[in-house]
This record gives structure tokens, C-alpha cells and sequence, in this order.
């Protein structure tokens, strides 16, 4: 299963301090424990809500918010998105992560192609392939 490992973000990455070396070292190191065991498919940080944009779509015209956004502990610092067995791998893999206390971390699967049943047609399921194959081959 694929899943998304999601890292909230708090006042100090929504004020734009960066982490210290020591977590960066330790976070490095932990990124390529997940390479070896071929868990990690991608892994990227977010800069502060403060550089971002809120696009809201209520009516005929979409509707563009400026950051930075109120409820930061709704708002996300940075993700992985995993290949694992299960949760409860995915669980295992996390909590020998670097974060110190306070972090919060949410974990959801990645919905597959099969999750959609019917709706997902023959049609749309040889698209969904083609396009992961063109992603892919971007790399």
C-alpha cells in the first residue's frame, strides 16, 4: 500500500525557521534507511503558508487567498508518501523517525485504482496507468 506520511507544521516552520543541522543530519539519515528498504517514493518540505495561496471554488470564479493561513496546526510543513505493507509498517517506520516532542505527524493512504470500484472504468484505469508511466519516465 502506498501512503502519504504527512508533517503538520507549528509556529516555527509557519515562521520560516528552518531546522537545525543536527535534525537535518538525523532526517537525512532516516531518509536513507527508507531509500535501502525501499519504502520511500517521495519526500518534500513545504515552505511557510506565508509564500502560499488559498484558491477556494464557491462560484463561477474561483476565489485567491494570500497566505499566510490562521489554523496552523491544520496546515502541513512537509510529506513522504511510502510504499509499505500496512499501517502498522508505516507506524513502525514513524516512530523511529528524528521528530522530538510535539510533532505531529498523520499518516493516510494513497487511494489505488482498484479502491474506486465501478466507476473507475477499463478506460480510465489504462489512462491512470499511462500517465504514471509519463510521470515516471520524466524522472
Amino acid at each position: 500500500m502506498r501512503c502519504m506520511v504527512i508533517v503538520k507544521a507549528n509556529k516555527d516552520s509557519e515562521a520560516g525557521i528552518l531546522p537545525s543541522t543536527e535534525l537535518l543530519t538525523n532526517m537525512g539519515k532516516f531518509n536513507e534507511e527508507l531509500v535501502k528498504a525501499g519504502v520511500l517514493l517521495a519526500a518534500e518540505g513545504l515552505q511557510p503558508s506565508s509564500k502560499g495561496k488559498r484558491i477556494t471554488f464557491t462560484g463561477a470564479k474561483p476565489t485567491i487567498t494570500d497566505g499566510p493561513f490562521a489554523e496552523t496546526k491544520e496546515l502541513i510543513a512537509g510529506f513522504w508518501l511510502w510504499q509499505v505493507r500496512s499501517m502498522e509498517e508505516a507506524i513502525e517506520w514513524l516512530k523511529r523517525s528524528p521528530f522530538g516532542p510535539g510533532a505531529e505527524i498523520e499518516i493516510r493512504p494513497v487511494f489505488e485504482a482498484e479502491d474506486f470500484g465501478p466507476q473507475m472504468t477499463p478506460e480510465l484505469k489504462e489512462q491512470e496507468e499511462r500517465l504514471r508511466t509519463q510521470v515516471s519516465a520524466q524522472k
